[in-house]
């Protein structure tokens, strides 16, 4: 399975940006998706995941209430909006794709990497 995101962008602070992951293959009915982040001299950290079934997600505690995941399973491809943008959500954002459940995907137990989109958040 091959992710491609995509989305990034530079944006003032309180502002939105999407970003998207498309699989090159089927992924709805067995994966779990997420993204996470590194922003520069940081380490990678969670940010959110959604079950194969959309069903059940998770979000990092800094995000809670200004990202939402989502997935449109018909085009393979999960999606990150990201509203009330700050400067400390800079970072480079990859996604993610996991046989296994949301909690696991969240400690960081990935089978695919996408390559990232960098997130510029201005002041």
């Amino acid at each position: 399975v091959q992710l491609q995101a995509s989305g990034g962008g530079l944006v003032q602070a309180g502002g939105s940006l999407r970003l998207s992951c498309k699989a090159s293959a089927r992924t709805s009915s067995s994966y779990t998706m997420g993204w996470f982040r590194q922003a520069p001299g940081k380490e990678r950290e969670f940010v959110a995941a959604i079950s194969w079934s959309g069903g059940s997600t998770s979000y990092a505690d800094s995000v809670k209430g200004r990202f939402t995941i989502s997935k449109e399973s018909a085009k393979n491809t999960v999606y990150l909006q990201m509203n009330s943008l700050k400067p400390e959500d800079t970072a480079v954002y990859y996604c993610a794709a996991a046989r296994t459940t949301v909690k696991l995907l969240q400690e960081g137990l990935a089978d695919y990497w996408g390559q990232g989109t960098l997130v510029t958040v201005s002041s």
